[in-house]
């Protein structure tokens, strides 16, 4: 019988794949040498989750480049500084959650890592908290609960459907504090098995990108947390990104390894805005 490990060998051996995490290791560890992290490490993780969480919106839809949506705007709301307004526009709401699931990610420790379904729970809850009856917040959606609309995507798998891919996701996260599997993979499989099976009634792609960034960090890949994948994925306004998303979404081994390329690659440009987030800490200009 096939092992969830045997599936992540057999995706590291397609073309391409291994030299893309090597990378993306190497990326990352020239990130953990950065002279600006020597002092400042916390700082630097928490303006990266601040990036992060702006570039998630924008994968959302909320436009960064938009007064709500901007770097300075999503600083000032993770750091307390900007009142949260209930009634606001969906725009706002995007990035207020955006906001919230990314600040999450910064307690999530090993032994949490390895409780996938509480974690999991809790990312929601942070993502889709006041977004949908509090009876949907926190858990997978049920029998004739339908599942959320992506465009790139078409219609979610049924409720049934999803939760099994959903399960299949806990496996891979509960070997992660082992070391038995290789992480960029586990991050690129448990991503765009949320975001396709979309097992929540809402906020599958924030909490899959929270998740890219937990195993990052658990694992060891990128220990300071400094690095800002989501970064990498909404390069040229996230269209790479949504196109590996559909590729994977086809099931053939092409797309998948189109996926996981772009995965590597995203952390690759996400340790490389780490290195500017450790440049403006160190030169003390963050706003």
């Amino acid at each position: 019988m096939s092992t969830p490990q045997d599936a992540l060998e057999a995706l590291a051996a397609l073309p391409g794949v291994q030299e893309g995490m090597d990378r993306a290791r190497e990326a990352c560890t020239a990130l953990c040498w950065h002279e600006g992290l020597r002092r400042r490490t916390a700082e630097a993780a928490a303006e990266s989750r601040v990036r992060g969480a702006t570039a998630s919106a924008l994968l959302e839809g909320a436009e960064p480049a938009g007064s709500q949506g901007s770097v300075s705007v999503v600083r000032d709301l993770m750091r307390g500084a900007l009142a949260d307004a209930p009634d606001a526009d969906p725009l706002w709401r995007t990035v207020r959650a955006a906001a919230r699931v990314t600040a999450r990610t910064e307690r999530v420790t090993q032994a949490e890592l390895g409780a996938p379904a509480q974690l999991l729970a809790g990312l929601h809850t942070a993502a889709a908290a006041g977004l949908v009856a509090q009876h949907e917040v926190g858990r997978p959606r049920g029998a004739g609960e339908p599942g959320e609309g992506v465009a790139v995507l078409g219609d979610a798998p049924d409720a049934d459907a999803a939760r099994a891919r959903l399960q299949a996701v806990h496996g891979l996260l509960q070997a992660v504090p082992t070391g038995r599997q290789p992480a960029l993979l586990v991050a690129a499989v448990a991503h765009a098995e949320i975001v396709v099976a979309r097992p929540f009634v809402v906020g599958n792609g924030l909490v899959a990108r929270a998740v890219e960034r937990v195993v990052l960090r658990v694992s060891g890949l990128d220990p300071t947390g400094v690095a800002v994948p989501e970064h990498g994925h909404a390069d040229r306004a996230g269209q790479d990104y949504r196109g590996a998303l559909v590729a994977y979404a086809s099931g053939t081994q092409d797309g998948v390894r189109l996926w996981l390329e772009h995965c590597a690659e995203a952390v690759v440009r996400g340790a490389a805005e780490g290195g500017r987030v450790a440049d403006a800490v160190r030169a003390g200009r963050l706003g």
